[in-house]
């Protein structure tokens, strides 16, 4: 764990067979020339579990866990059975929380940190940065208004001090038994901003829908990428006969949808680029008509309003010389229209 911070990885993989490994700018790289053998890894899966997650690797395969270093740092920590054997991947929290500039936010996004009320997604596929968006999202809010926020989530991977506002964080497995739950009794407890860290099930989405609908400012995530697929997500995980509805309502408590990847930097590192829809009237007809297919040309045609595709992000990043030619054709949504461009 020392070393994968030493040498800045993002991740560290203990898997039998393989010396350790990290993910060091996005690359695989081995961390070492010891070769972990069954027991070794089974001994550090062991060491990293507490008694309740090792109960529950045992029952359901896999556990989740947020751990502390020595250093200060924090990982979220997989635990995992597979072929009979234990892996584990160790994910590392920077312990500064970053500013929107250093994440290279778009400046649309601070005027929905002050919004009273709806929906706002983070989504993207795992690894690309999502947890710490939402964690500057919170900490600005946390640091410069008076509010209540609640986090629910799987580990628990920024802790945040009371400053301005007051925070109270829960975690599933911990402190509640699971997602549905928490948001079942989250409302009782006075919020005015509820992160939750993963909508994964119908009832969680329904509950953030509600909550977001009833005067509370809810911040979610899911694993989609693009705007319109992950409006298509959310009303598709509801029965055909009641998709209408939610259409309705989506198209009312939606705020914004932030889709982001993380891409290789010019040189080292990576860098973040994000599309963002902002759910103004056109948009929101557009979702209750199901007519979702046009969200993307209505990206394109907003961006006074702080809309952006991730295409033009990417674009001003190469001329910006943050990422190459190449990088940009490969993470591209429309490849062949952002090589014109170019």
């Amino acid at each position: 764990m020392t070393t994968a911070i030493e040498v800045g990885a993002s991740d560290l993989h203990l898997n039998p067979g393989r010396p350790p490994v990290g993910r060091v700018d996005g690359r695989l790289v081995s961390l070492g020339t010891e070769v972990l053998d069954d027991s070794a890894t089974e001994r550090l899966a062991r060491e990293l579990c507490d008694e309740t997650h090792w109960e529950e690797l045992q029952r359901m395969g896999t556990t989740d866990i947020g751990l502390a270093h020595e250093s200060g740092n924090r990982f979220r920590v997989s635990v995992m059975r597979q072929r009979g054997r234990y892996s584990s991947v160790l994910r590392l929290i920077p312990t500064k929380l970053l500013t929107f500039e250093e994440i290279g936010l778009p400046s649309a996004c601070f005027d929905l940190l002050v919004r009273l009320r709806g929906l706002v997604l983070v989504t993207g596929p795992t690894g690309c940065g999502k947890t710490t968006t939402l964690a500057t999202m919170i900490d600005w809010i946390n640091r410069n208004l008076d509010r209540h926020i609640v986090t629910i989530e799987d580990p628990i991977e920024y802790y945040h001090s009371h400053a301005k506002g007051l925070v109270t964080q829960r975690e599933i497995g911990t402190d509640v038994p699971d997602f549905p739950e928490a948001m079942r009794r989250v409302l009782r407890q006075d919020p005015d901003v509820i992160l939750l860290g993963e909508m994964r099930d119908l009832a969680t989405i329904s509950a953030a829908i509600t909550a977001a609908e009833t005067g509370h400012l809810v911040f979610g995530t899911l694993h989609t990428t693009g705007s319109a697929r992950t409006v298509n997500r959310i009303i598709d995980a509801f029965p055909a006969n009641q998709q209408e509805q939610i259409r309705a309502q989506l198209s009312v408590a939606l705020v914004a949808v932030i889709s982001q990847v993380l891409m290789p930097a010019k040189g080292s590192g990576r860098v973040a680029a994000f599309e963002v829809l902002i759910n103004t009237p056109a948009v929101g007809n557009l979702i209750r008509k199901n007519e979702t297919n046009k969200i993307q040309s209505t990206i394109q045609t907003s961006r006074r309003v702080g809309m952006v595709t991730l295409d033009d992000f990417i674009y001003d990043l190469v001329k910006a010389d943050r990422i190459t030619r190449e990088t940009a054709l490969e993470y591209a949504q429309d490849k062949a229209d952002l090589e014109a461009r170019l």
